[in-house]
């Protein structure tokens, strides 16, 4: 084979506010020739599909900023989860034509060594491979994995999703109702209110145009809150909590790109009301549940017991479009970066 183009997204310099495509992440280019590059013991990987998730904003900032996971480095190529196919491999873990799920360089194509890091997908319920991006893979693990770990659902319960129209709020609300609660949920359209109300919502309202105190106040209180905006609409949540109330910090968005953080007002009705704040990372309970997920998730996907929704955007080359897309929340589902065809 001849060399063929090598793309790749670099991060270019720490963003004030939302990133910038252009300025914040650059693409640039070189080239490969899959059939004559030096493994040197490792195994080729044409990347097929990357995940664009809302945390990937919080690793554009300055190294010497200490957070939960350290920070892309300069004039580096940034990374996230991903699904790759095995070209060529001197690795035994894996063979040419292996699908692989981990954690991949945005780039067309990657040499990788450490095989502990990748999953082959089987894919035995012939999902597009996209899903295990999105309700088969880092999302819908958080959900799925929260949820069990910290929900302690009880039937007739109110639960309160936001952001209910992303791929860990969709699987949220469809797991809260198939444990037999009321579903209020937030989302920020009246496009993704109607997916919402398809997926089983009870109450589905879009937080721009109407108010969350409102809605809260007439059908809570809360017994348990998926948090994925934090701000105020922490605050309203807090307002409106049951007693003994379980509050699932997953993320808060509305936080990630504003130079003044949004205090809460209502701090004091987490002893008032005995609420159980629950701040977690998917990755502290992968080795809890993964195993399992992977069993029984995909299948309940195939057989339509969870619904997704995807936004896809493709070329590599879009990749600081699809990054701000999910930051200010012009995305319509999982938004996933399709880089090549299967083959």
């Amino acid at each position: 084979m001849a060399p063929v183009k090598n793309g790749r997204i670099v991060f270019n310099e720490v963003p004030l506010g939302y990133p910038v495509p252009g300025k914040t992440i650059v693409y640039d280019e070189s080239e490969i020739d899959p059939d004559t590059v030096a493994l040197n013991g490792g195994f080729l990987v044409k990347i097929l599909v990357l995940s664009v998730d809302p945390y990937l904003r919080g690793r554009m900032r300055d190294a010497k900023v200490e957070s939960y996971l350290p920070a892309f480095d300069l004039g580096e190529p940034i990374y996230n989860f991903g699904i790759g196919l095995v070209v060529r491999s001197e690795n035994p873990a894996f063979k040419s034509g292996d699908h692989l799920y981990g954690l991949f360089k945005f780039q067309h194509y990657v040499i990788e060594n450490a095989a502990d890091q990748y999953r082959v997908i089987e894919n035995k319920d012939g999902l597009p491979w996209s899903v295990y991006l999105g309700v088969c893979g880092m999302p819908g693990q958080t959900a799925e994995f929260g949820w069990k770990e910290y929900a302690n659902p009880k039937q007739g319960e109110v639960a309160f999703v936001t952001a209910a129209s992303g791929p860990v709020g969709a699987t949220v609300v469809q797991l809260a109702k198939a444990e037999g609660l009321k579903v209020i949920a937030s989302a920020g359209s009246d496009d993704k209110v109607d997916f919402v109300k398809s997926i089983g919502a009870d109450i589905a309202f879009n937080y721009k145009t109407t108010n969350t105190r409102e809605v809260l106040a007439k059908e809570g209180p809360i017994d348990i809150f998926w948090d994925n905006v934090g701000g105020e609409t922490l605050d309203a949540a807090l307002e409106f909590s049951a007693k003994q109330a379980r509050f699932i910090e997953c993320g808060m968005i509305s936080q990630y790109n504003t130079a003044e953080p949004y205090h809460l007002k209502n701090h004091f009705k987490i002893f008032e009301h005995q609420v159980h704040l629950h701040g977690f990372l998917v990755g502290f309970l992968i080795h809890k549940y993964v195993d399992e997920f992977y069993a029984t998730f995909p299948g309940r996907v195939a057989r339509g017991e969870i619904k997704y929704k995807e936004h896809r955007v493709r070329g590599l080359e879009q990749a600081g479009r699809a990054i701000v897309d999910v930051q200010n929340g012009s995305n319509f589902g999982k938004s996933v970066l399709v880089v090549a065809d299967d083959q």
